[in-house]
């Protein structure tokens, strides 16, 4: 009895292949079962297909990456799953994400039939119109002659074309292909010049180029003279008592970023210990978005950003980062509220 138990538990060593090992669409993937054991079997080809028989082969219509998985005995500790790639006759690309959006992360990837391993040469390309002006895109990788492509979109579009040409054993093959790039809501950081005011809308770590808009009230109520924080209101000539070349603050999370006179941005303790110097450069208008726990301020070089400072001693790790390079900046604000 002890015996048959250990044999019923024993770990079934769920594994298969397939052959061909480079299939096309349209051609028969055979399928062999090398599992240990089993007397059920479940197989889920990836494309909404199945069967039960123990070695099946299988017909994909369409060109992609699909992800296999056989079950046996109807045991999900028994299961294997493999990612196979179906090629396309024709040279083709694809990308795994079936929409877009801006300022998102995209990576399309050629898909070439080649069995006999001939010399492969890729060159992608995307047409743009002249009259469009600027690109709504930006290529991330540092070269366009590989088999992928990263980029992502900077602007929303309803016909976002890329293309690639494909030389493969001598033979040049174009392929285009077009994609609808929605907009997104996020957050914005908006700044007053003496020019006007501007919006610029940020995506996780990047940023759309700011945007004139008509004059915001936001801006108009923005000051960083007086703020409640917990329930106490925090003066400016108050604050001067503890940091007198205090010019503006703004407080968050018992920390107080302030801008002094000729002497920068700064950030202490709400008590006023551990006063750590953020940028030494006269700072002009300041803001925090406590939606994204960070700081933005403005200098003779433009807007910059960084993270809130999160240590005990105020000493930080991350380095300011560049937002634009806007002049004469007099008032910054941040609006959570996604536009």
């Amino acid at each position: 009895m002890i015996c048959c138990a250990l044999i019923a538990c024993k770990k079934n060593e769920v594994n298969f292949s397939y052959s061909p090992t480079y299939p096309c669409a349209g051609e028969s993937v055979t399928f062999s079962n090398l599992s240990a054991s089993g007397e059920d079997w479940l197989w889920t080809f990836g494309d909404g297909a199945t069967s039960t028989l123990k070695n099946p082969s299988h017909i994909y219509k369409h060109a992609g990456t699909y992800r296999v998985s056989l079950k046996v005995d109807n045991r999900s500790s028994w299961m294997e799953s493999k990612e196979i790639t179906v090629f396309d006759t024709i040279p083709s690309f694809t990308c795994s994400d079936t929409s877009f959006t801006v300022f998102k992360d995209y990576t399309f990837t050629a898909q070439v039939y080649n069995p006999y391993s001939y010399k492969v040469e890729y060159l992608w390309y995307i047409p743009v119109d002249p009259s469009e002006g600027s690109p709504y895109y930006v290529v991330t990788d540092t070269t366009m002659q590989n088999s992928t492509l990263n980029l992502y979109f900077v602007r929303a579009k309803s016909e976002a074309k890329i293309g690639l040409r494909v030389i493969l054993n001598g033979d040049t093959t174009l392929v285009e292909k077009s994609y609808f790039v929605a907009d997104r809501k996020t957050n914005s950081v908006l700044f007053r010049t003496d020019k006007g005011d501007f919006r610029q809308r940020i995506f996780e770590d990047r940023a759309e180029e700011a945007k004139v808009i008509v004059a915001d009230t936001l801006l108009d109520n923005e000051q960083d003279t007086m703020q409640i924080y917990n329930g106490y209101l925090f003066s400016l000539s108050e604050l001067q008592e503890v940091f007198p070349e205090i010019e503006g603050f703004k407080i968050a999370s018992r920390k107080i970023y302030y801008r002094a006179n000729g002497g920068g941005l700064w950030v202490a303790n709400i008590d006023g210990a551990y006063e750590v110097q953020i940028d030494a450069r006269p700072c002009d208008a300041m803001t925090l978005d406590t939606k994204d726990s960070r700081i933005y301020w403005a200098n003779e070089e433009g807007v910059w950003y960084m993270p809130f400072v999160g240590s005990d001693n105020n000493k930080f790790v991350t380095v300011p980062q560049q937002l634009n390079t806007m002049k004469n900046i007099f008032k910054i604000a941040a609006d959570a509220e996604p536009k």
